[in-house]
């Protein structure tokens, strides 16, 4: 991991039992990289895996570690998700996030869970947007 000063805070007065840290802290100076959802997209646009949630939250993930990485960022360099699944069943929601968990390892960046009506792709059923921060470099030095 890049050392961008990145605390995970987990709060001995908040449950314990969950499994994502309560905060994150990026101490400055720091570069924000903010990567729009990620979507279960192939390289051709189309929609993966209709129909299901686990097999669309890979595909999602793979995304989402290419966007950093056009970022020169990696998942570590995360401080903050939200995984959107386009479901009213908690189920769905637990698929997806036990998929989203198996990417992200050890690091348990805080995140926010939860069920949407419908999200923008046909037959979509899986989002993560992310805000990673990196060291701070200088102006030009960035990965295009």
């Amino acid at each position: 991991m890049k050392d961008a000063g990145i605390r995970l805070i987990r709060n001995a007065d908040l449950a314990q039992t969950v499994d994502y840290a309560y905060a994150s802290v990026a101490d400055a100076p720091v570069r924000q990289v903010w990567v729009a959802g990620a979507c279960p997209l192939d390289s051709d646009g189309k929609t993966v895996a209709v129909g299901d949630y686990a097999e669309q939250t890979h595909q999602v993930m793979r995304n989402l570690v290419t966007a950093l990485r056009g970022a020169g960022a990696s998942l570590t360099d995360i401080v903050k998700t939200t995984v959107y699944v386009a479901s009213s069943r908690q189920a769905d929601l637990v698929t997806a996030w036990k998929v989203y968990r198996e990417y992200m390892g050890a690091h348990d960046a805080p995140s926010t869970l939860l069920g949407v009506t419908v999200l923008g792709y046909d037959d979509q059923l899986v989002e993560v947007e992310a805000v990673a921060v990196l060291p701070d470099q200088p102006t030009g030095h960035a990965a295009g």
